[in-house]
């Protein structure tokens, strides 16, 4: 799958992540990759621009931790970010329930 058609849902991935718990911006690379069956997989480019967006935005926060001498950010879920995941997540079943009518074989 493209960039292009993960555009407009990546923040709304990453936060659904993050509900998981707290973690680095490769485990959340790596997690999209693996619930997607692969189909999700994303080069740390793509995954880092969006991390800060949500940051910016109040959505995350996040914290430095040194790991094996590896400096790391560990990002988080913060309670704003959390209602954007339902608002994301009430916005997706509308949306794909409508794509789903349309594009739903229907025989003549």
């Amino acid at each position: 799958m493209s960039n292009q058609q993960i555009k407009g849902h990546l923040e709304a991935l990453v936060l659904a992540i993050l509900e998981a718990g707290p973690t680095h911006g490769y485990s959340i690379i790596e997690s999209l990759r693996a619930n997607s069956a692969g189909l999700f997989d994303l080069p740390e480019g793509t995954i880092y621009p969006a991390l800060h967006r949500l940051e910016d935005a109040g959505l995350v926060n996040s914290t430095r931790e040194i790991v094996e001498g590896r400096q790391r950010r560990i990002y988080q879920l913060v309670a704003a970010g959390q209602q954007s995941l339902t608002e994301s997540r009430a916005s997706w079943h509308k949306f794909s329930l409508a794509i789903t009518k349309i594009l739903a074989v229907n025989p003549a």
